[in-house]
């Protein structure tokens, strides 16, 4: 996969984001082929974050599913399609030499050419809908650490109630995230109120599900 040549990319950007889903089989292939267009873009930094169906990025998650297929899975063709367990993770982390950072869940900084400095969160994790990876029991939660000095969110499900229908028309948002982000909301109003000075809006990324 590759952009053809009527669709070759020719703006610039400081930044540009994957919100997870790289793959829909979490084969190498994939993985390679979502590089590749990555790299054709014209931004110096490209944040990616692995969705539900990246399995293979989560090595316990990886070897679990090998183990409990039945029947049980030939280790060859195993290796051959999805590769060693950790496999993904280098070809991730390989892509770095072109400006793809591959962020785990958390808080991360970046300084931009221009000399910003972007403060991001990360998180792939989504409440549980289906037979995925990076998910959790919606009675469960998950707590996502956004803190008010965060500039982006990017995540791969959005909150409860916030384009969060699915194609059965089932809500799959996450509740714990509504939460966080009707607080950073409060945060930035609270700024806003009591500085003289410029505030960055805080600004929330959303994928397709």
């Amino acid at each position: 996969m590759e952009f053809g040549s009527e669709y070759q990319p020719s703006q610039h950007f400081d930044v540009a984001i994957h919100c997870g889903d790289l793959t829909e089989e979490s084969k190498l292939e994939e993985y390679l082929a979502s590089i590749r267009i990555l790299r054709d873009l014209h931004a110096p930094l490209k944040l990616v974050i692995a969705g539900n169906h990246d399995f293979t990025i989560d090595i316990p998650a990886f070897r679990k599913k090998v183990a409990e297929a039945r029947p049980p899975l030939d280790p060859d063709l195993v290796k051959k399609v999805y590769g060693d367990y950790g496999e993904a993770r280098h070809i991730l982390k390989d892509a770095r030499s072109a400006g793809v950072i591959f962020l785990d869940e958390g808080s991360h900084q970046f300084i931009l050419e221009n000399g910003a400095i972007l403060n991001v969160y990360a998180s792939p994790w989504t409440p549980l809908f289906g037979d995925w990876d990076f998910q959790y029991p919606p009675a469960q939660g998950h707590n996502f650490e956004i803190t008010e000095v965060v500039d982006l969110v990017i995540i791969h499900g959005p909150p409860k109630s916030i384009m969060d229908y699915t194609h059965s028309k089932q809500r799959a948002g996450c509740s714990d995230l509504f939460g966080v982000v009707a607080r950073t909301q409060e945060w930035f109003r609270d700024a806003r109120s009591t500085s003289k000075c410029p505030v960055r809006q805080r600004r929330l990324l959303i994928p397709h599900l």
